[in-house]
């Protein structure tokens, strides 16, 4: 959970102080600095109502909780996160080009308008959407218990790597492309969101809303057994313990949803989802032909 709550807080501030800070920069660059603090002030608010939202989600899921129905929210909430992390990061992946144009374009238009309004409610927004997104995503890695993502390293470790990587950015000291950057880390975003995937489709099955036909597609537990409660009970039943600890096995099915038993409902669904990821990744790139063609017809 912690590497997991490190990758969302890491990506999601990031993306936050980024846009923040061009914004900053290019009001400073423009000789138009008396507004920056208007653009922290939106800021500042956006982190105090990202954590009103954190505190109202906890209620709402104490709720579901008292009438015995948090499985259900659980398993919704899984499966919209891995589908707003994937959607995020095909977002960035095609947005993080043009950005910083599209941003100080904006800011010229409240500059030149007047529109202070308009600048603290942009940057409000902006930093608000990063933390709506990183409350649900905490509680899709955490069954619901947001707070138990801060208790440990990884969210606190992701804010300070992506304050240094940005501060780094502005001052000219980070040569890397933020398109290459997001799409890098995209990577590891989208083995999350698999993962949540296979976990949601693990607890319908649970619950038997959704049956198999074939619940255990291989049994690997004498070599990496889940979860340190499969590690003890296989050395109980067999008197050898597994080769690998259960530790690494939580780990991995953490990140990676991973399954020492997975049914072939859940092979499906990983294999399936990489398998869309890249069709939707290659299918946005033209054909070689077409690309020499529109060449050779602004040649001519």
């Amino acid at each position: 959970m912690q590497l997991q709550a490190f990758l969302i807080t890491f990506r999601e501030v990031l993306e936050a102080l980024l846009i923040v800070g061009i914004i900053t920069t290019y009001l400073k660059r423009t000789d138009n600095k008396k507004f920056v603090k208007y653009v922290w002030l939106g800021a500042g608010m956006a982190v105090l109502a990202s954590f009103l939202v954190a505190l109202l989600f906890q209620v709402v899921f104490t709720g579901f909780t008292a009438m015995g129905s948090e499985m259900y929210l659980k398993i919704g909430i899984i499966f919209v996160s891995a589908v707003l992390l994937t959607q995020m990061v095909f977002w960035m992946a095609e947005h993080s080009k043009n950005i910083k144009a599209n941003v100080e374009g904006k800011m010229s238009h409240y500059i030149t308008t007047g529109n202070v309004i308009g600048m603290v409610v942009h940057s409000f927004l902006v930093v608000l959407r990063e933390g709506v997104e990183t409350v649900f995503f905490f509680a899709a890695i955490t069954g619901g218990n947001i707070g138990a993502a801060f208790q440990g390293w990884g969210a606190v470790s992701g804010l300070l790597v992506a304050s240094v990587v940005a501060y780094m950015f502005f001052k000219g000291t980070m040569r890397v492309s933020l398109k290459t950057f997001f799409k890098v880390t995209g990577v590891f975003i989208v083995m999350i969101a698999a993962g949540l995937l296979v976990q949601g489709v693990s607890m319908l099955q649970d619950i038997k809303l959704l049956g198999s036909v074939m619940p255990h597609v291989y049994d690997i537990t004498w070599f990496l057994p889940e979860h340190p409660i499969d590690y003890a009970h296989y050395l109980r039943d067999n008197g050898v313990a597994p080769l690998l600890s259960g530790d690494i096995g939580i780990f991995l099915k953490a990140f990676l949803g991973y399954s020492s038993m997975p049914s072939i409902e859940e092979v499906i669904v990983y294999l399936g989802y990489f398998v869309v990821i890249y069709m939707l990744v290659t299918g946005k790139k033209p054909p070689v032909e077409e690309k020499n063609t529109q060449v050779n017809r602004s040649v001519s």
